[in-house]
């Protein structure tokens, strides 16, 4: 067997040294030993040998240590709590256990992540395809579709049968079909490039002229010789042990002398042997009376040994082109081919979805849901334009939905988003967007939130290769794309979903009433399982590899740290951060999610979104945080509109509306807030422009009054929000020119009807007021773009400064305001005297639901 060495392994997280990582180029299929040692007994290693191994272990974690503190934030804050310091330092120590747990039978955490390029179906280069899934309660797992007539019996793999191993993974290999009057391969190894029309392996070369060549070319003199002849190393021992005449029969066999005696004599006959070239191997013995004698190679040869590459291109010189592939075999399973999974489980016989499927059906109509095998030929498949654009220094974030983004009574797809709302959100001034319901769901009225199959894009909107060409074109026009992505629950149902996955209730998810939801009724993750974690966090490596995703919104983050799902009070006391409803497996997810997306793809961006502000949400993992970028203030939506139903706005409270806008002082700078998101116009609620003036639109002879109040008001509170609020904004698709109607999907209360399941775009195509709110809006964008309101750090509100400039104004008539302020009253200075403890003020006239933004001038008076 040729001996091959990978380049070593490195790890790229400076504080962590259990956060290791691989270069994704390196063929992950084929592993070497890292040392040459050869052990003479079946008996375990000395116990010598392993204290001294496990001393160099704890001193290397030492080492990695550095500059780990799992209390660090809250000393960062000066925050005192016993109790939750004390449930940080568990929680570290957890951590640590869970890394040593998965390096037990993953290489580093790259490979963790990287699951879905093993699961589910996959071509393979020898002329096949390969399909793999965990199912551990099952007991027998199958193909089924159109590509073998739907029979259980065709493409199988039964426990017992080299087809499941100890973890519950079954393997299945589905040869393609030899064409009528082909032969075989000669190589039963022979490789094809599907991709390309032609390879090297076209050429005509034939396997032994290939092997000469490796063999001529990468071995060595001398190193080749076992190579060449394998059987002269056991030849060569057994004459030494029994000599030129040596027993043939066990009846000849007689007593073997032991290793210590055998060796020593063998070391004696060869004491005067001339130098060798090939590699100089000793004994080292460590005292012990029982035979275990350790045998290492010399440092040279270890070095050199070790330098070696694998000698992969002559094997690449075999490989044929796609011409050669088809015009021999016919693929086992067609691209477009409809397959389900079928197990036979203790309850019995049960069909599902592949949970890796990455393009799925979900039933419509009665008919039964299946999975589509996607494998475009080389023609049909995208081919990515643009590259990723850089991350800005603030952000500025579009939400979405595609279904609903048409102005026709219809589910819209990937391809109209792209013509009619890509083109909108970059004049907009907006530089992200972020997609909800993008994930397959198989009902349309939960927006998308009860997801079914996580590694698919929803086939509602269009194919994998329609989703690619959206992300790439947001791309080209310089916008980021984020994905609102729902790992906190899942869908409950059992033909779609995961639930009940292979028959058991503890597939992936907990049992009894720790794995439902309490007022959802989704199914809950089983966090602490190792398979699931590798599920889960390979999802979100899928989504940055397949897709180009720029960052996740890590949906209902409540749902899943506690085990009453967030429905408690919270008063703010630590105490409620550590007790016993906290689920610590899910906080050991989240930190691994985000040092794993971190460190693989650092550009990423992740935000949280947790109605309890979870301490820690946005401080580094290595201070006892979990590493998200952003958090997002969900306060400020619901302060705005409880202001709007309830409470007259000559009595708003500015108190309140300042101390709920600066949220978190310490992560300023990490908190995305918004006016109103999709929450505030989907099913049953209703936009801030329906509540502010909806009314007097629809009555043609409404108030103009009433009309211009409510202008007024949604012009002011997006100001407010957008000034005073963190280094992120978000605004729902259509709030920005006050979307006159709700948000209702299709469902039976409605009779299924898509009257509001769309964005009236014809509104800011005319003159009026949601035209005056779109250009109002778009200024904000550019104010930021330019004076980088989001970026700076929070205002102090009461102080003021010599001022020249006023840059924005809400009651322009431009946005559909008075314009009560005439241009030569925009110079203001201060004057001399103390309000709030200071020595200066500025007088400025505001006219009443109006707001006003002005930018600091010094002047330099000689």
């Amino acid at each position: 067997m040729n001996s091959l060495s990978f380049q070593p392994k490195v790890s790229l997280h400076p504080n962590n040294s259990f956060f290791l990582f691989q270069p994704r180029n390196i063929p992950r299929r084929i592993t070497f030993p890292r040392k040459i040692k050869v052990v003479c007994s079946a008996t375990e290693r000395p116990k010598q040998q392993k204290q001294q191994q496990q001393s160099k272990r704890k001193k290397n974690v030492k080492d990695g240590e550095k500059g780990i503190d799992p209390v660090g934030f809250l000393t960062k804050n000066g925050i005192s709590h016993k109790q939750f310091a004390q449930f940080l330092r568990e929680r570290h120590k957890s951590l640590k256990d869970l890394i040593d747990e998965i390096f037990n039978r993953h290489i580093n955490l790259q490979e963790m992540s990287s699951g879905f390029e093993i699961l589910g179906m996959h071509r393979h280069p020898e002329h096949r395809v390969d399909y793999m899934e965990w199912a551990p309660g099952a007991r027998y797992c199958a193909l089924v579709g159109d590509f073998n007539g739907w029979l259980p019996t065709e493409n199988c793999a039964r426990e017992g049968h080299l087809g499941h191993d100890d973890y519950g993974y079954w393997f299945i290999i589905l040869e393609d079909k030899l064409r009528e009057g082909e032969k075989p391969d000669e190589l039963y190894f022979q490789q094809y490039n599907y991709v390309d029309d032609y390879d090297k392996g076209d050429s005509g070369v034939s396997i032994d002229e290939i092997f000469k060549k490796a063999n001529d070319e990468y071995w060595e003199p001398g190193e080749d010789r076992f190579v060449k002849n394998r059987f002269e190393v056991p030849a060569k021992l057994y004459e030494q042990i029994f000599g030129p005449n040596g027993p043939q029969t066990l009846e000849e066999l007689e007593d073997i002398p032991d290793a210590e005696t055998r060796y020593k004599a063998w070391k004696e006959q060869h004491k005067d042997d001339p130098p060798s070239n090939l590699p100089s191997y000793d004994v080292i013995d460590n005292g012990k009376e029982y035979d275990i004698y350790n045998v290492v190679i010399d440092p040279v040869s270890q070095e050199k040994f070790r330098a070696k590459k694998p000698p992969l291109a002559y094997w690449f010189e075999t490989r044929k082109g796609r011409k050669a592939w088809l015009k021999k075999y016919a693929p086992a399973i067609p691209h477009g081919s409809k397959y389900r999974v079928y197990f036979n489980t203790p309850s019995g016989p049960l069909e599902r979805l592949p949970a890796w499927a990455t393009y799925v059906q979900p039933d419509a109509d009665g008919n039964q849901a299946f999975a589509i095998h996607w494998e475009p030929p080389p023609e049909e498949a995208y081919k990515w334009k643009n590259s990723r654009p850089s991350v800005p220094q603030s952000l500025r974030i579009y939400e979405c939905h595609v279904g609903i983004s048409g102005s026709e009574p219809k589910i819209s797809s990937f391809n109209d988003f792209i013509e009619k709302v890509l083109p909108h959100v970059k004049e907009s001034g907006y530089n992200a967007i972020q997609l909800i319901g993008a994930v397959e769901h198989k009902d349309y009225f939960t927006v998308g939130y009860r997801v079914t199959n996580l590694f698919a894009v929803s086939s509602r909107y269009g194919t994998p290769e329609d989703f690619k060409r959206l992300v790439d074109e947001a791309h080209g026009l310089g916008l980021l794309v984020f994905l609102d992505i729902v790992h906190s629950y899942s869908a409950a149902d059992e033909m779609v979903g995961l639930s009940m996955f292979d028959g058991s209730n503890d597939c992936y998810f907990h049992t009894g009433k720790r794995g439902h939801h309490k007022d959802w009724g989704t199914r809950m993750f089983k966090y602490g399982d190792h398979d699931v974690l590798h599920f889960l966090l390979s999802n979100l490596n899928w989504w940055v590899v397949e897709y180009q995703i720029d960052g996740f919104q890590f949906h209902s983050l409540s749902s899943m740290i506690y085990t009453h799902n967030g429905f408690a009070s919270f008063t703010g006391d630590l105490d409620e951060y550590c007790n016993q409803y906290v689920d610590k497996d899910a906080l050991l997810y989240l930190i691994l999610a985000n040092e794993i997306l971190h460190t693989l793809h650092p550009n990423i961006i992740t935000i949280a979104e947790d109605a309890t502000f979870y301490p820690g949400l946005c401080e580094s993992t290595s201070q006892g945080g979990l590493g998200f970028d952003y958090y997002v203030n969900l306060s400020v939506s619901e302060m705005w509109l409880s202001f709007l139903e309830n409470v007259p706005d000559h009595e708003w409270s500015m108190n309140k509306i300042v101390s709920t806008l600066m949220g978190n002082k310490q992560n300023a700078n990490k908190m995305l807030a918004y006016a109103e998101n999709h929450n505030q116009s989907i099913s049953g609620g209703r936009s801030f422009a329906e509540i502010l003036f909806g009314k007097v639109l629809e009555d043609s002879g409404g108030s103009n009054e009433l009309l211009l109040r409510g202008c007024s008001l949604h012009k002011m509170i997006r100001l407010i929000t957008f000034t005073i609020c963190g280094g992120a904004y978000l605004n729902f698709m259509g709030n920005e020119f006050g979307h006159p109607k709700r948000v209702e999907f299709p469902m039976s209360s409605n009779n299924f009807s898509f009257s509001l399941a769309n964005r009236r775009w014809d509104l800011i195509a005319n003159e009026g007021v949601h035209c005056d709110l779109f250009f109002f809006d778009k200024d904000l964008m550019k104010l930021d773009e330019k004076e980088r309101v989001l970026s700076r750090v929070l205002p102090s509100i009461h102080h003021v400064n010599d001022t020249t400039m006023l840059i924005l104004n809400s009651d322009e008539i431009k946005y559909g305001g008075q314009g009560l302020i005439e241009d030569n009253q925009y110079l203001r200075r201060t004057i001399s005297r103390r309000v709030d403890g200071l020595r200066n003020c500025l007088e400025v006239p505001l006219p009443s639901r109006t707001a006003q933004v002005y930018k600091l001038t010094r002047i330099l008076r000689i």
